[in-house]
């Protein structure tokens, strides 16, 4: 019995529980399901033998999809995608919406069924899948600026799927394989494809712009929901199909850097923390483009571990929003005294996306920069660095300080519900626990990560806890705190005031469109114009026709007689000639 299951991927009963409570109006069951559904998942996770195993597969059309392989990039992406897969359910047993119980649902099956996919065509299935059931965590907001928000992110994620289908089937009919693996190459049309598929949905430069569109835009559960998933998949099919490809390092360096300035002096925090996934993000494909042993272990660990600290900090601005109604800077402040147990969960999660020593990120980080600088890459290791210290002013600094300490607005709400609280306490106490050292010959949580990497002994072998390492650390972060509060006390530091910052994405949504709209109005003069020449030659040549054969015309006139004859006297001369002529 046991051994029947090593075949069923934990994607499945996350999926079929979706599928249940989009047709089940009981709000309780639809909670049980959403809690039992990651339980059931994990339990055939554990299941699984160690070392690489595929199954699953299944004949369809002609093809043989394989929708289970099991080794060990997909152990660790899997199991923190069904962790948080968990905790996003505890952290919405509050609501009521069956819509977004079963996409959410449906959303976190989507991403296993992916992560878990040993063919192009699975992963397409899943990839789309993704797409169309995380658009309803955004329209669950129910406002107009929502919907357009939706409306955009599904449109671009379709393309993206697009894009992976087309280049599926260039790819296939080039090798006569539907594998995916390694031997996907951005020298060559289907692979570059394939690339740029994964690149829209892990939001490259110039394609970031539907991340920080939509995410601050969906509901208070499904922002926390979407940080999880669609962002950290393809940073998984990245280091599945294109590992070692050297553009990422530098792709992964401008993402780095780029957020750092519109984080600065964003409002909205819940855009402040999608910038700030757009940062960390940078981080994992740069490990990736690097591409050695050590550099996929910090990509993989990296985004285990931000899964978690990241979904921390957008849970702690989903209770703010339920209770405050609000997450602008501008009009928040003072919080952490009706609000204390939040604002504690907040801070740990800021002092583990800092990378403060004793917390997950601190862990995780350090094997990618090691990779990068053993590499040679120097000047991309300086300018993470320099990101580094950005997340501390941005993430680490700027979210727990203007949402509960800085100019106190007067707000006096309660507490986030009991289970927001218990989700939040999960989170945190996990990133306490992954960025635990080793003390009195015990092995120190971080080891447990560690031993979830793709290749477990380079990873074992690092040595993290040195003290030029943690002491290094320590004087980028206290550089980076002394930095934010000289500039606060001379008043140098951006006011936090209601703005539209202007993003790349008003190329495309105001160049762009301006553009269209001039072309159409051009369109419609042009068309305008042909038109009235059309119509005056018409009425020309009516007038012209009208007097050849209108009963007044000269068709219609009578012909004299004498006239007649002389023309059929010349016909029949010629008629005479010819016969005459011809043998």
């Amino acid at each position: 019995m046991i051994e029947a299951l090593y075949d069923v991927s934990p994607a499945w009963p996350v999926i079929i529980a979706g599928l249940i409570a989009a047709a089940v109006p009981n709000h309780y069951v639809r909670k049980g399901l959403a809690l039992v559904a990651p339980v059931l998942a994990g339990f055939l996770w554990f299941n699984v033998p160690s070392g690489v195993h595929t199954g699953g597969i299944i004949e369809l059309g002609g093809f043989t999809l394989e929708t289970f392989r099991y080794d060990g990039l997909s152990r660790i992406w899997g199991l923190i995608f069904i962790i948080a897969a968990f905790i996003n359910a505890l952290y919405g047993l509050h609501s009521k919406d069956r819509v977004g119980d079963a996409s959410g649902l449906i959303y976190a099956g989507a991403g296993l069924g992916a992560v878990f996919a040993g063919d192009l065509l699975s992963l397409f299935f899943f990839w789309e899948l993704t797409a169309i059931s995380s658009v309803f965590l955004i329209w669950g907001s129910k406002t107009n600026e929502a919907y357009k928000a939706g409306l955009r992110y599904l449109a671009i994620h379709v393309l993206s799927g697009v894009m992976l289908l087309a280049g599926a089937v260039i790819h296939s009919a080039d090798t006569g394989s539907w594998a995916f693996d390694e031997s996907l190459s951005v020298n060559t049309l289907g692979g570059f494809l394939i690339f740029l598929a994964f690149g829209i949905k892990c939001a490259f430069p110039f394609l970031h712009n539907w991340l920080q569109d939509a995410y601050p835009k969906a509901t208070v559960t499904g922002a926390v929901v979407l940080s999880a998933f669609t962002t950290k998949l393809a940073v998984y099919a990245l280091a599945r199909g294109y590992a070692g490809t050297d553009m990422l390092i530098w792709i992964g360096a401008i993402m780095t850097a780029f957020p750092v300035f519109f984080a600065v002096v964003e409002n909205d925090l819940r855009k402040v923390l999608s910038y700030s996934l757009n940062n960390q993000l940078g981080f994992m494909v740069v490990g990736i483009g690097v591409g050695t042993e050590l550099a996929i272990n910090g990509a993989a660990a990296h985004a285990f571990v931000h899964i978690i600290y990241k979904a921390l900090l957008f849970m702690s601005m989903g209770a703010v929003l339920y209770r405050v109604g609000t997450v602008k800077a501008s009009e928040l402040g003072g919080l952490f005294k009706t609000m204390p147990a939040t604002a504690i969960f907040c801070i740990i999660g800021a002092a583990s996306i800092s990378a403060f020593p004793l917390f997950s990120g601190f862990v995780a980080k350090a094997m990618t920069l090691a990779a990068v600088a053993h590499e040679g890459h120097y000047i991309v290791w300086f300018i993470l660095l320099f990101a580094s210290a950005g997340v501390l002013e941005h993430s680490g600094i700027k979210i727990p300080y203007f949402a509960f300490f800085a100019h106190d607005k007067g707000h006096r709400v309660r507490e986030a519900p009991v289970n927001m609280l218990m989700a939040m306490g999960i989170a945190a106490l996990m990133c306490v626990y992954l960025g635990w050292p080793d003390m009195f010959g015990i092995p120190g949580g971080y080891r447990a990560l560690y031993n979830l990497t793709p290749f477990p002994e380079v990873a074992n072998e690092y040595p993290m806890w040195t003290f030029d390492h943690v002491v290094g650390q320590m004087q980028l972060l206290l550089a980076a705190l002394f930095a934010f509060a000289f500039l606060v006390r001379m008043k140098w530091y951006p006011d936090e005031k209601r703005s539209i910052n202007l993003d790349f994405d008003w190329v495309y949504r105001r160049a762009f469109d301006g553009t269209a709209r001039w072309g159409h109005a051009m369109f419609g003069r042009l068309w305008a114009s042909i038109g009235n020449v059309l119509a005056a030659a018409r009425t020309r040549m009516g007038g012209r026709l009208f007097q050849a054969f209108s009963p007044m015309g000269a068709i219609s006139r009578d012909i004299p007689s004498g006239m007649l004859a002389i023309w059929t006297s010349a016909l029949l001369a010629i008629v005479l000639i010819i016969a005459y002529i011809a043998p």
